[in-house]
């Protein structure tokens, strides 16, 4: 292809998308190969803008992860556990409820609770589970369970899936967070992830929550063994099912650290790909409301840097309640932040940080 033809087609397909009109694959391919970082972040903070003004969006959370012994054996995870192996952990019913009962009173909105799909945990406990939950912190909402979880569970349960997320639903499951997607692509889900619910199985269980009024969140695992077009692949098919039900609230991309799991020798992209792989999403995926640069995994640096690159969003306060990537080598060991860490990474960007709810509500203290 000519040079100056290419760069010409570069800008047409760059302006387009600032405009707001849909790009296809094709065009998201040559953006995301070949368009300048400054370009496409030019355009990912125009879409980024007239969407959600000058916002950064943060809320205040906490995470319950119930264990860390899981049946599947994914070759990226530095979090799993066998019973019995140093590390593992597996919290009852009471533990968690006590967990829950030392945040009543702290103003915490949220309460996240994803961990490892245990063989021995049916639907019942998990529902019993939230009961707790939101009997300690009848105000906060419970953002429970990845479609993987969710898929187990229910089919264990042999109740239908929409049967199964109505009974969560019921017992006070309010939201549903994205882990779980990796990468759409079979093949290369089968090479990371071999043992994990299927994509289909994954798109299934976000259809049928949104199809219950119970709003989720999507996510992408970058940066290993997938390349462009796969990433691509992936952001379609989460575009494709946002035009059908309008249920998805964020887009996650996560990246893979590689510390401490079988696919360490894949090492980890440089923040340059993560600013350009923010930076597509929020182009490509022009029906999701918001991009959310999760801050425990990218560190506060990488983060305050997001902001320039279409993230309008960076999770909430934690108050050192995860390690699902701490475990693997993120850059925040103990990760949490005040409200006054949040106020002042969004004003080193030039933006302004306001507290919401798990729906995107502001939150006026």
């Amino acid at each position: 292809m000519h040079p100056e033809r290419s760069n010409a087609d570069i800008e047409r397909i760059a302006d387009k998308a600032a405009q707001g009109h849909r790009i296809s694959p094709g065009e998201a391919a040559e953006l995301w190969e070949r368009a300048p970082l400054a370009l496409l972040g030019k355009v990912a903070t125009v879409i980024r803008e007239n969407r959600n003004g000058d916002k950064v969006y943060y809320n205040r959370n906490f995470h319950i992860e119930p264990t860390n012994i899981c049946l599947f054996r994914c070759r990226f995870c530095s979090y799993r556990r066998e019973e019995g192996e140093e590390g593992a952990w597996n919290m009852g019913l009471d533990e968690i409820e006590r967990t829950a009962c030392s945040y009543a009173g702290s103003g915490v909105t949220e309460v996240h609770i994803v961990g490892g799909v245990h063989p021995d945990h049916d639907l019942e406990f998990y529902a019993e589970m939230i009961r707790r939950v939101k009997t300690a912190l009848p105000r906060a909402t419970v953002k429970a369970f990845t479609a993987i979880e969710l898929a187990y569970m229910t089919g264990r349960s042999g109740l239908s899936l929409t049967e199964g997320l109505r009974l969560l639903r019921d017992a006070g499951m309010e939201a549903i967070p994205g882990g779980g997607a990796e990468i759409f692509d079979e093949d290369v889900r089968r090479r990371i992830c071999p043992e994990k619910g299927s994509t289909l199985q994954w798109l299934e269980v976000h259809e049928a929550a949104h199809g219950l009024g119970i709003p989720t969140n999507a996510t992408m695992l970058y940066g290993h063994v997938e390349n462009i077009g796969h990433r691509i692949d992936h952001l379609e098919r989460l575009r494709r099912l946002q035009d059908r039900t309008g249920g998805f609230n964020a887009f996650i991309p996560l990246k893979f650290r590689s510390r401490g799991n079988d696919m360490e020798g894949c090492g980890e992209v440089s923040i340059t790909e993560d600013l350009r792989t923010l930076a597509m999403s929020r182009i490509y995926l022009d029906n999701f409301p918001h991009i959310k640069a999760y801050w425990p995994m990218y560190g506060k640096t990488t983060t305050e840097l997001a902001l320039s690159f279409g993230a309008d969003d960076i999770d909430g306060t934690i108050d050192d309640t995860t390690k699902i990537y701490s475990m693997a080598g993120a850059g925040d060991i103990n990760p949490a932040m005040t409200v006054g860490d949040i106020e002042k990474l969004a004003a080193v960007a030039g933006y302004r940080a306001v507290e919401r709810d798990t729906f995107y509500n502001e939150v006026v203290r």
